[in-house]
């Protein structure tokens, strides 16, 4: 009897201390058991908060100060074209009109994942299609009609932007129908995230991406530009080139990834509104002469604002299986591939 009462006091004691630290906003953690008693979590849960907190352990609690407002995806599409400037197959040997698709489902189940995030936070999905067959249009159409965000469909009108473009590139050659067609498509996305209310996904139509891809996104967004006290730059995808050589490097924690500040991307990348606004010669230049490489206004805006990559990758760049450019390591990229497939 003794012993019960004396486990009955411990309970007593410890219920009145959870709620002391639950009126304080403080958190304590069972390290027998990783369990989180104010909060009623697990150490393997979700424990940051979209636009409050993010917690990681040891780390503790960061107060955000840094919320993200909204989030524009603009996705790119061109069904019709294979590759911009290759004849090569992708992986996976499917027609394009495939990793379109696919590249689009990923970032609706993406989207679904987080789907908590945007009671808090606007949500609009905008595709940009170029010459894509009328079958494959109408197949997008469907796919984002039945969500529970706002979408618009957006037919490119290449004459609006063609009279803006210099026919020759920075090594004096002719510039491509296709590369014409991307510069405009870019064009447009920029216009559209110029007028947008926050943070702007712009991606290529040949990216496929990981579940919990948009929520790292927005969770590290709001942490890494808490903790820098400034806006950033993050890529989803872990490209295989930028190991290539051996370069200096800082590496920080985002939500559930490490995330590493790089140089350089390809034309796949999110950014504020901000940012947009500040570097819109140089954003916009990429729409106007064809660089050498063809993001380097990108890589100049790099050198002055962070970019980061996360380790191991959100997404996968669906080029060619020998690409430098493509697959990120210890991803089964196969089985995400699998996964987004339209039933």
């Amino acid at each position: 009897m003794k012993i019960k009462k004396k486990a009955n006091k411990k309970s007593w004691f410890k219920k009145i201390f959870i709620k002391i630290c639950r009126l304080f906003d403080y958190e304590i953690i069972d390290q027998g058991n990783f369990y989180l008693p104010v909060t009623d979590q697990n150490l393997n849960q979700d424990l940051s908060i979209v636009g409050k907190k993010s917690i990681t352990i040891p780390m503790g609690k960061l107060d955000i100060t840094r919320k993200v407002k909204s989030l524009t995806i603009i996705l790119r599409t061109c069904a019709s074209v294979n590759m911009l400037s290759q004849s090569k197959k992708r992986l996976f040997d499917q027609e394009k009109s495939e990793y379109t698709l696919r590249s689009l489902n990923s970032i609706i189940r993406s989207i679904n994942y987080a789907k908590d995030l945007f009671k808090n936070i606007n949500l609009e999905l905008i595709i940009i299609d170029h010459n894509s067959d009328q079958n494959i249009k109408d197949k997008i159409q469907s796919i984002i009609s039945n969500q529970f965000f706002k979408s618009q469909f957006i037919n490119l009108n290449i004459d609006d932007f063609k009279k803006d473009i210099n026919p020759l590139n920075e090594q004096k050659e002719n510039v491509t129908a296709n590369q014409i067609s991307n510069m405009s498509n870019i064009h447009q996305s920029l216009l559209l995230g110029k007028k947008s209310e926050d943070l702007v996904y712009f991606v290529e139509d040949d990216y496929i991406h990981s579940l919990e891809a948009i929520k790292e996104m927005i969770l590290t967004y709001e942490k890494l530009a808490t903790m820098l006290k400034n806006e950033i730059v993050l890529c989803p995808a872990d490209y295989p080139y930028l190991y290539s050589e051996i370069q200096s490097t800082n590496i920080l924690l985002g939500d559930k990834r490490h995330w590493r500040i790089v140089k350089e991307t390809l034309c796949t990348f999110l950014m504020s509104k901000q940012l947009i606004i500040k570097y819109w010669d140089e954003l916009t230049s990429m729409c106007k002469l064809e660089h050498y490489p063809f993001e380097k206004p990108l890589h100049n805006i790099y050198e002055k604002e962070h970019c980061f990559t996360p380790i191991p990758s959100l997404a996968l760049h669906l080029t060619n299986i020998n690409s430098i450019y493509g697959i990120s390591p210890n991803i089964d990229w196969k089985e995400i591939w699998d996964e987004n497939e339209l039933k």
